[in-house]
């Protein structure tokens, strides 16, 4: 068989296993494993490969920042967070909705994780949108929306894989990704004013209450000032900030927050061990998969196609890449599609001589779409089920707010000196900058 046709081979293995109900890991490596008896390549090399793709210091830095939601989500803390978001923006028409985002922002900023912003919002602000009259599938969209803001905001479990797959500085991208962050959580703080339901119109809160509510947060507060101040300053790597937040929470937080949690700490250490066996597990097979992509030359023949309609301009090369993984989105996690389809950015980077860090930004802010999209949509549908309304409808809801997306990668990607301005200023190094040989600064490439 030609090349070309054990690449399709494996794909639609891979497709046609995972619409059988069989688990994202087990499909990518049961593809491999088929498509690998039509090449010379020995089990052995295949198996190696599953181990080779998990053994990354880096990527320790994930169960750190799942383990730092968990607590926060069950141990009720971030509910501060969320009297703290009602006293600012609770007095605005649609005021839970925009309790919901900027909450959200605030947590992004904690957790790394949407699956743990849903469990949050879900359980505390969910009733009382029910309540007021919020229609719920109105209130499962925009949850599943705002919690995309995790995977953007740092720090981001997506921009993590990604540093570590495509040696790309994780500090960077948890710069560069405030921006779409930021802009998504205003686009739908924006949308739910103006077009959202009016819900029930509050007083302005004083700013005596603001003050009060600001203090009951401050500790949490803390955990995203202790991650990035870190990793600027050189203290820690991204693995060793996730583990002191973990830390702080479990030595600081709960204890003074809420004591009693303690006695839950080993279900909580257990639960966030069982999450992080899912991305692990599909780093693994996604890591043998890109492998058996790379040896098949498959990025040289996405490159010559793609690079055949957009020649080297960047921008268009980052368009068509931003419309294939719209599509890839509604089918895969972002985590194995990160691993799977490293070989073809890392070469269509070089073709367009795009800044890695801005084109790792526009890749996870396109697959951060596909948490809202059918049929995978997993925010969406996690969303969907915990607020008590079908998927279909939260679809529906939802499709306005994708404007707001669509309006966001689009910004990120003609505008790279916006979405790379944090990281040339706090980490030069990061965008391709270099010493200044005179010692003074630092020179940058334009």
């Amino acid at each position: 068989m030609s090349n070309g046709a054990v690449l399709c081979l494996m794909g639609f293995l891979f497709l046609l296993f995972g619409y059988m109900g069989v688990p994202v890991t087990f499909a990518l490596i049961a593809g491999v494993l088929v498509a690998s008896s039509f090449t010379p390549i020995s089990m052995q090399s295949l198996i190696g490969q599953l181990f080779h793709g998990i053994d990354a210091e880096t990527l320790l830095a994930v169960p750190f920042f799942l383990l730092v939601g968990e607590l926060m989500a069950s141990s009720d803390v971030a509910r501060r967070m969320i009297q703290l978001s009602q006293t600012l923006v609770g007095h605005l028409r649609g005021g839970l909705a925009q309790v919901v985002t900027l909450f959200s922002m605030f947590f992004a900023g904690i957790s790394g994780s949407s699956v743990a912003d849903v469990a949050v919002l879900t359980r505390t602000v969910a009733p009382e949108m029910d309540k007021e009259g919020y229609d719920r599938a109105f209130t499962a969209a925009l949850i599943a929306c705002a919690s995309t803001m995790a995977n953007l905001i740092p720090p981001s479990i997506m921009a993590v894989v990604y540093g570590a797959t495509g040696n790309v500085s994780i500090g960077g991208l948890f710069l560069a990704g405030v921006a779409p962050g930021v802009l998504i959580g205003i686009g739908l703080m924006i949308y739910s004013y103006f077009f959202g339901p009016v819900g029930v119109m509050k007083k302005r809160s004083p700013l005596t209450e603001v003050v009060v509510a600001a203090r009951g947060a401050a500790l949490p507060l803390v955990i995203p000032v202790i991650i990035m101040g870190g990793i600027l300053t050189g203290w820690f790597t991204p693995t060793e900030a996730g583990m002191i937040a973990a830390m702080y929470i479990l030595i600081v937080v709960i204890p003074v927050l809420r004591p009693r949690h303690v006695l839950k700490l080993p279900s909580d250490f257990m639960y966030a061990g069982l999450l992080y066996s899912l991305p692990l597990g599909a780093v693994a097979g996604a890591s043998a998969f890109g492998w058996m992509v790379a040896y098949l030359r498959g990025p040289d023949i996405v490159a010559t196609y793609i690079s055949g309609i957009a020649g080297t301009d960047g921008a268009m090369i980052m368009f068509l890449l931003v419309a294939l993984f719209v599509i890839v989105g509604d089918f895969i996690d972002a985590v194995p599609a990160i691993i799977i389809f490293m070989p073809i950015i890392t070469k269509l980077t070089q073709v367009g001589n795009i800044n890695p860090l801005h084109m790792g930004v526009v890749i996870i802010t396109t697959l951060v779409f596909g948490l809202i999209t059918p049929p995978y949509g997993l925010s969406l549908l996690v969303a969907s089920k915990y607020v008590g309304v079908g998927f279909g409808r939260a679809v529906l809801r939802s499709l306005p707010l994708y404007i707001v997306f669509f309006l966001t990668i689009a910004f990120t990607v003609m505008f790279p000196k916006v979405v790379l301005w944090l990281p040339k200023q706090f980490l030069p190094e990061s965008v391709g900058c270099f010493k200044s040989p005179t010692g003074a600064g630092y020179i940058c490439p334009p």
